[in-house]
């Protein structure tokens, strides 16, 4: 692939497709009896307008119920903007979706147009006040609960009744929505619940006030204002989040404003973080978290009166791990919950008290409660994901049986599994002897991925080489690193679309090494622990070892030639590199990186380095400032202007920094470029090449 027109095909169709994910299904649902899935997809691979859709289990039959693109919608609001960065969405049309208990009518919004329909009926547009956000059906599917302009909504299902339930008392306060820290580092993207009954909601008022502001703006456009958010930057105040129960029969709201009969949730307000919320029975569950986040507590609370009533508490001295889904109850009553086993260095499931998974095997999340079973994911081998299923007759047993990554959706006895694998492109989604149909873009380029476990740690690293490159010759390759190596992140794992931009840099001549070092998830608690204090030392002294190591079974990796490139903690973890360890590293490119840990958020930053105020060593040493004056690499920075997530002050900051201190380097401002870098994935490429190619110089095909 040494011809231009073969390197650019790939990455416009790269970009074309939204990385191969247009036309893969996505966010399923399984009906509670089983017979029935919702599911969204695009209508190609090339659409990233999603629709949705319906699988009869019994005939393998699909139905489109609501098609994305004929549906007419609005513009997003700035809110809507945030929360999709948040949750890294890409697609437009139907991207989410909420249900009633039966699964039978569904809601969604077009672009913040209100829509609704019924399993096999025709989508009815209602009369919502404003631009909608996460429209939530109660249990019958009788009313919608949709939050617009910061205010709780609610609207009958037949378009009548519009009316508000929680109104926001001022700019800075809205209900039924996470804030910036529960969004991007506690994956809670909800801030309204119905009760079972449906005659209640509870609802999370959150006031910004104490937030700091700070203020975006596009060079590239000088005539627009800059965006004011709050961001709760590591060491200041957080967003202050209560809870609040609204009587939904006796609210009054109204469009001027004001609430209804209401009631507040009481609890200890050194837990500071609504981690998360399940009202699956007579009583919510809260799941709570203190500032240090090495306390958590689960509470219950009574709805009649607000108070709050511990259920059980768990204490870690490096942190306390959030685990997706958790916690949890089944049918019967019994808490699902998570422990980590000292003496095993084993994150297991705990039902009832007892934990009931093998030492060794690592519970990720739990995807769902079906009776009394609990479908759970778990690895014993950490570049491998399966999906389990623990019920009190059988134990756990394991229901996905290939190598690969695999998640599952489950109710009414029908489970629906998505895998991805080293074997096959995409998403495969399988349910009841068939599957879901994806009509995704095959790759013009298939990955030639080599898995190993380098060195006295088992460093899992995968190893592409180009496809044309005969190891018999004795050729020597320059390397390529393209880690992201930090916490919650993997990258070396069984799943091929990962893998298909290193593959495509290996294509121009490179040996291209993925290595998930201390700090990345499946490897138990202590390998995850490992990293309190410094991010960064022992990530980057892993990524060097598993590059020595490799070279015994690869002599033809030229040590002499090595750069490394990343995003977000890879890009972090690049400038690190050719800050800190140039006797192995020749140049770097570090998109979006972090470059002070002070100027990114509390809940993600304090987790691993505590508070700036009580460790302000933890956060020097993790600085990539201080490091400015040893720079004697080529160094590319590339970072998004209107980045709300990883603000382009890091960039900006390590640049002034260099400048001080004499030392040359490169920036690349990409404008109108979130964090999320799509809108730059067919030319970016290209320009990170040129410039890893003037000091490596790989050979071609």
């Amino acid at each position: 692939m040494s011809d231009e027109a073969s390197r650019t095909d790939f990455l416009h169709q790269l970009a074309a497709t939204g990385r191969f994910r247009y036309g893969q299904p996505r966010d399923v649902t399984v009906a509670p009896d089983g017979t029935r899935v919702l599911f969204l997809r695009a209508a190609s691979g090339t659409d990233r307008t999603t629709s949705l859709w319906r699988l009869d289990v019994a005939t393998g039959a699909e139905t489109m119920l609501a098609d994305g693109g004929a549906l007419s919608g609005g513009e997003l609001s700035a809110t809507a903007r945030a929360l999709r960065e948040r949750t890294r969405e890409s697609a437009a049309g139907i991207v989410g979706y909420a249900t009633d208990d039966a699964a039978h009518r569904v809601v969604f919004t077009v672009d913040g147009q209100l829509w609704t329909v019924t399993d096999g009926g025709t989508p009815v547009s209602l009369p919502a006040n404003g631009s909608v956000l996460d429209p939530r059906l109660d249990p019958a599917g009788t009313t919608v609960a949709y939050v617009a302009e910061g205010a709780v909504r609610l609207i009958g299902v037949d378009g009548t009744g519009d009316r508000a339930l929680a109104t926001p008392e001022g700019d800075d306060v809205t209900y039924g929505l996470p804030d910036h820290v529960a969004g991007e580092s506690m994956h809670r993207y909800r801030g309204h619940w119905w009760s079972p009954d449906g005659t209640r909601l509870l609802v999370a008022r959150v006031d910004e006030s104490p937030v700091t502001r700070w203020y975006l703006a596009d060079p590239a456009n000088p005539g627009a204002r800059p965006t004011e958010v709050r961001y709760p930057a590591a060491g200041t105040a957080n967003a202050v989040t209560t809870l609040w129960l609204y009587d939904v029969a006796t609210s009054l709201g109204g469009a001027s404003g004001g609430h209804g009969a209401r009631t507040e949730v009481v609890w200890d307000r050194d837990f500071e973080y609504l981690a998360e919320v399940r009202w699956a029975d007579e009583k919510p569950l809260l799941l709570v978290q203190n500032r240090s986040q090495r306390d958590v507590r689960i509470l219950s609370v009574d709805p009649a009166t607000g108070a709050t009533r511990l259920v059980h508490a768990d204490h870690d001295d490096q942190w306390w791990e959030l685990i997706p889904g958790l916690p949890a109850t089944t049918a019967s009553g019994a808490l699902v919950w998570s422990v980590d086993d000292a003496a095993t260095d084993t994150r297991r499931l705990v039902v009832d008290g007892t934990p009931v998974t093998p030492p060794g095997l690592q519970v990720r999340e739990v995807t769902g409660v079906d009776g009394d079973a609990v479908l759970f994911l778990a690895s014993d081998e950490p570049t491998e994901q399966h999906v389990w299923r623990w019920h009190a007759d059988t134990g756990p047993v394991r229901l996905s049986t290939e190598p690969g990554v695999h998640t599952a959706s489950t109710a009414g006895g029908t489970t629906v599994l998505l895998s991805r694998s080293l074997a096959y492109p995409g998403v495969r989604a399988t349910v009841a002897g068939s599957g879901i149909a994806s009509v995704a873009a095959a790759p013009v380029l298939t990955p030639r991925v080599a898995m190993h476990a380098f060195g006295e740690r088992k460093l899992r690293t995968a190893v592409l080489l180009p496809s044309w490159y005969d190891r018999a010759s004795g050729t020597k390759l320059p390397v390529l690193l393209d880690p992201y190596g930090g916490p919650h992140g993997q990258v070396a794992v069984h799943a091929s679309n990962v893998y298909l931009l290193s593959q495509w840099f290996a294509e121009q001549g490179y040996a291209v090494l993925i290595t998930d070092g201390r700090g990345t998830p499946a490897r138990g608690p202590r390998w995850e622990h490992s990293v309190r204090g410094d991010k960064l030392t022992f990530a980057l002294t892993d990524q060097v070892d598993a590059l020595h190591a490799a070279t015994a079974e690869y002599p033809e990796l030229d040590l002499t030639r090595v750069g490394i490139r990343g995003w977000s903690y890879g890009g972090y973890l690049a400038a690190a590199a050719v800050l800190r360890r140039p006797d192995v590293f020749h140049v770097a490119v570090a998109d979006a990186p972090v470059t002070d840990p002070l100027l990114y958020d509390t809940h993600w930053q304090e987790r691993y380095l505590g508070h700036p105020a009580e460790d302000p060593e933890a956060y020097q040493r993790n600085s990539l400032i201080p490091d400015a004056p040893k720079l004697t690499r080529p160094l590319l920075i590339v970072h998004g202007m209107v980045d709300d997530n990883v603000v382009v002050a890091h960039t900006l900051k390590l640049s002034g920094a260099l400048l001080a201190a004499g030392r040359p380097h490169a920036v690349l401002p990409l404008t109108g470029v979130t964090h999320m870098s799509g809108t730059a994935t067919e030319h970016l490429p290209l320009l990170e090449l040129d410039f890893l190619d003037r000091v490596l110089h790989p050979a071609t095909s």
